[in-house]
Parts: C-alpha cells; sequence; structure tokens
C-alpha cells in the first residue's frame, strides 16, 4: 500500500490529519502511540484510554508529549480535541462517543471489554482497528455485519501476522495466481506452557507474561490463523492444524503438501515451526496456466505445482497506523470476515481440570487454545477459546480434553455471549424442508 505515505502527506499538507483514539496502552499500545505521534505525519493520536489512567499517561510521555488533558466526559474531550490538546481518560466510551475522532484502535486483547468498546464505537460510526485476535476470532464475523449496516470500516491490522498474510494473499492473487496455503512461522509450539515458565522471557521483554504463553501454548497463533481463514475462505486440515517442524527455508516445503486436499479444502490456514524467515509469513499458490508456469519458473520460483511466496518480518506497530490510514481515507480493510466464521479456536485442557473450578484466561495455566473448522464446532457444541474465562466446570475434564458448551455453566450477563449466540443464529446453515406425499 504505498500510496498510503503519500495520501497521509496530502492531508498534513492542508491541516487535516486523520485523528485517532486508542483504547489500551499496554505494550504494544505504547508503541504504536509512539509512532503515530513521532512517525506518521497526517495522522494524530488524539486521544487515550486505559484502566489505569497512568498508563495512558505513559504511553504520551514515552512518546515525548508532557502536555496532556484529562477528559471525564464526551464534552471535555471534544472540547479538548477542537483545540488540539492530547487527552486522556479512563472511560473507553467517551472516545467511541465523541466527535471529531476518525478511527478507534482497540489494543486490549480482551474478549468482553473489547465487545463492549467495538460495539460502541460501530454505534457512534467510528472506524475500528483491532489488535485483538481474540476477540476477532470469537465474534468477528458478526460485528462484521453491525460495522456495514452502520456504514464503517472494522478490519484488523498490518503489521500482525494475520494482516502481513492477508497483504500477501491479496498480492498474489492480484497477480493472477490461486492462493491454497497461507501459513505463519514460529519459533515456538508447546501447549503446556504457563505465565510461570514464560515469565523470565517476559521481563526480558517488559511484557506480560500471560501474553507470552498465549504465544508459546499457541493459543494465540490459533486465534490469528483462524482469522486468516474467515478471511480467505479457508479451512485447516485437521483440528489443531498440520504444524510442521520444520528448520529450512518455507520454499522448501512446497513438496510437503498434498496439492488436491488443499483444493479440495478450499485452502488451509497453518503454521510451521522452526523453519526460515521466521518470524515471517507465507503463501502457497497454483497457477492453471502453463504459459505462467514457465514464466514463475524463470523467475526462479520453481516448476510447481505450489509457489511459495514470503515476507520476512512483521513489524506489529509500526505497521498499525496504515491499517488506520486505509481505513479511513480509502475506507479498505487489511482484513475482515468474509461471512460467517470458517474456523473457531475451541477451548482445550491445559492439565488434568476439576468439577467446581473457574477458568482462568487466554495464556494462563488451565487451558489452551486450537483452530477447528466451523462445522465440526457447531456439530460438537465445543466452547470458543474466546469465551472460556470465568466459567465454572461442571465436571471434570482431561488434560488434552475438548471442552464443550455443556461441561460449564456460563458467566451471567456477558456481552460476549450475547453476540456469540446471535453470531450461531445469523449465520446457521438454512435448513431445507423436504414435503413428503
Amino acid at each position: 500500500m504505498i500510496i498510503i505515505d503519500n495520501a497521509l502527506k496530502a492531508r498534513a499538507a492542508v491541516g487535516n490529519p486523520v485523528k485517532v483514539g486508542m483504547i489500551g496502552a499496554g505494550f504494544m499500545g505504547r508503541g504504536i502511540a509512539n509512532q503515530i505521534i513521532n512517525s506518521v505525519p497526517g495522522m494524530e493520536l488524539v486521544a487515550i484510554s486505559n484502566r489505569s489512567i497512568d498508563g495512558a499517561k505513559r504511553a504520551y510521555n514515552e512518546a515525548g508529549i508532557e502536555d496532556i488533558q484529562i477528559a471525564d466526559s464526551v464534552s471535555e474531550l471534544e472540547s479538548a480535541i477542537a483545540q488540539g490538546k492530547y487527552t486522556i481518560t479512563e472511560d473507553a466510551k467517551i472516545i467511541c462517543q465523541a466527535q471529531g475522532i476518525d478511527a478507534i484502535i482497540e489494543v486490549t486483547g480482551a474478549v468482553e471489554f473489547g465487545a463492549h468498546v467495538v460495539m460502541e464505537a460501530i454505534a457512534h460510526r467510528k472506524h475500528v482497528i483491532m489488535m485483538n485476535a481474540e476477540l476477532d476470532g470469537t465474534v468477528g464475523p458478526i460485528l462484521k455485519v453491525y460495522a456495514d449496516k452502520a456504514g464503517v470500516i472494522l478490519s484488523a491490522c498490518d503489521g500482525d501476522q494475520p494482516g502481513v498474510q492477508m497483504n500477501l494473499y491479496r498480492f498474489v492473487k492480484s497477480i493472477g495466481l490461486t492462493p491454497l496455503l497461507c501459513g505463519n512461522i514460529k519459533g515456538l509450539q508447546d501447549p503446556y506452557r504457563n505465565p510461570t515458565t514464560q515469565e523470565g522471557f517476559a521481563k526480558r521483554w517488559g511484557q506480560k507474561a500471560h501474553m507470552v504463553t498465549s504465544f508459546a501454548d499457541g493459543s494465540k497463533i490459533s486465534f490469528e490463523q483462524a482469522i486468516v481463514a474467515n478471511a480467505t475462505g479457508m479451512k485447516v486440515a485437521k483440528r489443531g492444524m498440520l504444524g510442521y517442524d520444520f528448520t529450512g527455508h518455507v520454499d522448501e516445503m512446497t513438496n510437503m503438501y498434498d496439492v488436491e486436499q488443499l483444493k479440495q479444502l478450499g485452502g488451509i490456514v497453518d503454521y510451521v515451526v522452526g523453519a526460515k524467515p521466521g518470524p515471517g509469513v507465507y503463501v502457497f499458490a497454483t497457477h492453471d496456466d502453463p504459459k505462467q508456469r514457465h514464466y514463475l519458473n524463470l523467475y526462479k520460483l520453481g516448476e510447481g505445482p505450489l509457489y511459495s511466496f514470503y515476507t520476512p518480518y512483521h513489524l506489529c506497530h509500526f505497521e498499525v497506523p496504515l491499517s488506520v490510514a486505509r481505513a479511513v481515507l480509502f475506507q479498505d480493510a487489511v482484513m475482515a470476515p468474509l461471512a460467517g466464521p470458517l474456523v473457531d479456536v475451541v477451548t482445550t485442557a491445559k492439565i488434568d481440570l476439576k468439577a467446581g473450578e473457574t477458568l482462568d484466561g487466554i495464556g494462563y495455566y488451565m487451558t489452551y487454545g486450537q483452530c477447528e473448522n466451523s462445522d465440526i464446532v457447531q456439530q460438537q457444541n465445543l466452547l470458543p477459546m474466546g469465551l472460556a474465562e470465568g466459567c465454572r466446570l461442571k465436571r471434570d475434564i482431561s488434560k488434552d480434553q475438548v471442552l464443550t458448551y455443556d461441561d460449564v455453566e456460563l458467566p451471567q450477563g456477558r456481552l460476549c455471549d450475547q453476540l456469540r449466540a446471535e453470531q450461531d443464529k445469523y449465520f446457521a446453515p438454512e435448513k431445507v424442508l423436504v414435503t413428503v406425499g
């Protein structure tokens, strides 16, 4: 999307920057704030909300902004925006409601709270950029329905591996090939990792142990690949994905897949552990035209039938502002569900669990997430990982057993459960009535 830089420069030149509000000011949020403030002409981060207002203040301070106002109401925030002031608040809703903000960046990683934020932003016709694969992979399709009705863009973001995969997928399609696999390159995959085992790594990089664990135990990559599947129409080859261990280059993996199986499934999402160039992404694609296959061979992509394309990096917060610009200036989503879910993330026991226990969250001690095709999730009544936190177990569950709705009592009154039920109903397969006689 090279045109974005010139479009933003044009907005800067006329003194009409894209105005952004951000919800969440953790490790990644602080990076986004620094990037917009110091490296993106034509865009202003006018407001930040965080559970702790000190966290919001820290995000501005680390980016070099000291003159900050606190807003406790929509009117206070709108007045600050009109005066060109940077504003912080503990109330995320007022950022969603205020006039003068073009788009919201949602960076909480929380499913229930994130659902409230996104619904409020959509209700007030704000474009929403989500750095929250957990929310997207749980209720993204129904959120997209609401966004479409409101006439706003709901999008995942550049920089995160799903967005980088989608950019590569769109490029490969645009030059006439048919993508059959979207892949993610990992350095580690161990479903039994927990915040205790990951504490040292988390401290080294200034991150939260449970967030680091969600990457290590496979939950995060499951959500990431699920939203890629839902945006491309792909599925998984099996529960948990194929997930090969391979230490060579991804270019050398094209003969590891059955092309006919990939075609039959309509393409798959997958991952590989240990391959180069980590931590990038890859797309494998085919071409039906023998003339073009000859050219692809000439251009060093091999004889096929699968051709390898890859991006050797993903730069997370550096690229998030580009996603905002695509939504606001070009009405282009980096990635959003095509329709109903095709792949979900299901809750799996990390340890033996006992009746009466309350499940902890993503990246903690009790569960991990696995990708599964949504038709099987529906048939087997499997419990989405994004809804597992706070559920009370009705019975004992063995390690590595996948949980169902029948195994738990859901917490009362959660918006995420309401949205999930609405999503299941909205996208339920139509039943064909057969008249006998």
